[in-house]
């Protein structure tokens, strides 16, 4: 809590990455309820602007060598979930 927490994920294409890859970001309460997209990444990165994660989320892979990671500032405990890592590098999902 309070400090900020790095969420790794790493991938590997079968195709040369282009400025088609997509990397996509989604959280799920651990109480359950709606899957909510809090970053998405297509050549630039895009936080979310809304919802729980806004201002929070900055980017800190390298499509380039595989990671596709994010940190969040200022964890809290409500916080908790599930975070799911989608990168798509056409047409390699």
């Amino acid at each position: 809590v309070g400090e900020e927490v790095l969420l790794k994920c790493s991938f590997r294409s079968s195709v040369p990455i282009t400025e088609s890859l997509t990397v996509d970001w989604t959280y799920r309460p651990l109480a359950g309820g709606r899957m909510e997209t809090i970053f998405h990444y297509q050549s630039v990165a895009y936080p979310a602007t809304v919802g729980k994660f806004k201002d929070r989320v900055s980017w800190v892979g390298n499509v380039a060598s595989g990671d596709a990671s994010i940190a969040i500032q200022s964890p809290v405990m409500s916080d908790n979930g599930t975070f799911i890592c989608t990168v798509k590098n056409p047409p390699d999902v």
